[in-house]
């Protein structure tokens, strides 16, 4: 691919993450007007059992007692409902067949069935629900279901049938939509975290955190723990204060990533579900023999799976905590003969361990990757490559691969990340790098990752060695295991 395709590749999935993230805002905000009007025109629906002489058209199947809105306290009760369906009277000998063609006209919700005893409780009919958004009259089925009525000699006779709605057949979103103030933004989006649910709730959806938590953990099969996030992520040790909203306070989580299993505690360590497609593009680049610098490795979502594909990897991190479950998650996964592990900070990890490493492996003619991974500071650690290594290359030698992220707020992300890269590495990079967008983070925030050969110019200056530390914690003593002690 060209430098100038991959550009504009990368700025229309940027484009595109934006474009929808506005109609999914206004989508939303439209849906909260909507909520609006209905609950204004809200009438009591008497409750009955069987079916009904006249239906009830609604524009939505579910609309709220007024009497939730504003609860904090989830009451399941309160939320309870009786509406009216269309259904269809069906012989019991066609009954699976007739279920099958009408499959995208039936009602679907939770814990709802679509077939029910009919009113007169006689063996040989069931009546079939339907969606009244989908069929509101005989009209409504389409050309291939109305052929498969008639090949059934069911008739196109709607009744209706009162059909009582409890809080267990509600989504997650119709329950917040209706306890939430009107015209408030909805959350009911998390990020799964093995059995933890982890959300960032907005001020206005703070009064309510608990019950939100709650209804989480319910709707959402094997989500025990619902944890807030209080703070920004400290880029220290990148991981961030919670509370728990609901359910358990264990905070051990197991979770599975293109085939690898980690294990890790999620309230002193940083992961995020999300960077799974951007861990598995890196680690498809690096080939069997070749030596991978981790140099911000977390809990080994880069070096356990390149050490799996048989790369020799020396995996670092600053937080004690990730450095731990990095040694676990590397014996758990049977690589620890193949990860080194070290609890630095970034600089020192560069010209401590990769400096004394890189001299033997220049001479060889396996590739070597260095991964930083720290996108709110990465950038500013590149000057640590400055002089690293005195004696003069030779013709031959295979240069780093250098893999680097940062966050960019530009209006043009892939210029800004190389234009930081290279002040950094005080040499230009221009037509000798690539950008590769990553995910866009929050509005025009955009994680980027910029590639490059490290430019021998830079390895090998003659000038004095770049000493003075970006702006990161003093180093602690190093700390190296083979990652073979028992945790």
């Amino acid at each position: 691919m060209t430098p100038f395709k991959h550009v504009c590749e990368s700025r229309m999935l940027r484009l595109l993450s934006r474009v929808c993230g506005s109609i999914i805002e206004g989508n939303l905000k439209a849906a909260a007007a909507h909520q609006s009007i209905c609950s204004a025109a809200s009438l009591p629906v008497s409750v009955c059992s069987g079916l009904a002489v006249k239906p009830i058209m609604e524009a939505k199947l579910y609309r709220p007692p007024p009497e939730v809105r504003g609860m904090t306290s989830l009451d399941k009760e309160a939320f309870t409902q009786t509406i009216s369906v269309p259904a269809l009277r069906v012989p019991t000998g066609v009954l699976n067949k007739v279920v099958k063609s009408l499959r995208k006209a039936t009602i679907q919700r939770p814990g709802v069935p679509r077939v029910v005893q009919d009113k007169e409780e006689s063996c040989d009919f069931r009546l079939v629900l339907l969606d009244p958004h989908r069929v509101s009259s005989p009209s409504s089925f389409t050309e291939a279901e109305t052929e498969a009525l008639r090949s059934f000699s069911v008739a196109k006779e709607l009744q209706y049938y009162e059909l009582r709605l409890t809080y267990h057949n509600l989504k997650s979103e119709e329950v917040l939509e209706a306890v939430l103030p009107l015209g408030q933004d909805v959350t009911s989006g998390f990020s799964r975290v093995g059995h933890i649910a982890h959300m960032n709730l907005r001020d206005h959806q703070l009064p309510y955190k608990n019950l939100i938590g709650q209804v989480i953990m319910d709707k959402n099969p094997g989500v025990t723990c619902v944890v807030n996030k209080t703070n920004m992520i400290d880029s220290t040790y990148r991981n961030f204060k919670m509370e728990v909203l609901a359910g358990e306070g264990n905070m051990v989580a197991k979770v599975k990533e293109n085939g690898v299993t980690y294990e890790f505690d999620f309230s002193h360590v940083y992961w995020n579900p999300r960077l799974s497609t951007e861990h598995q593009r890196v680690v498809q680049l690096v080939k069997r023999g070749d030596t991978v610098f981790d140099v911000f490795a977390g809990v080994g979502p880069f070096a356990v799976p390149a050490a799996r594909s048989g790369a020799n990897v020396l995996a670092n991190d600053l937080n004690p905590e990730s450095h731990r479950w990095l040694q676990h998650n590397c014996k758990l996964n049977k690589v620890e003969k193949k990860v080194r592990t070290f609890n630095l900070d970034g600089r020192a990890f560069i010209q401590g361990p990769l400096k004394q490493e890189l001299p033997a492996l220049l001479k060889g003619k396996a590739t070597v990757h260095v991964v930083m991974n720290l996108p709110a500071l990465a950038l500013d650690f590149l000057d640590a490559f400055r002089g690293l290594l005195q004696q003069e290359p030779s013709a031959d030698e295979l240069l780093p691969t250098v893999h680097c992220y940062g966050f960019s707020k530009d209006d043009n992300p892939e210029a800004d990340v190389a234009q930081r890269a290279s002040h950094s590495l005080g040499f230009p990079l221009k037509d000798r790098c690539s950008v590769h967008f990553v995910r866009n983070v929050a509005p025009n925030k955009d994680m980027m990752c910029v590639t490059f050969t490290l430019p021998k110019e830079v390895l090998f200056s003659s000038g004095p060695e770049q000493t003075e530390p970006s702006a990161e914690p003093a180093p602690k003593r190093q700390k190296c295991e083979e990652a073979t002690e028992d945790q």
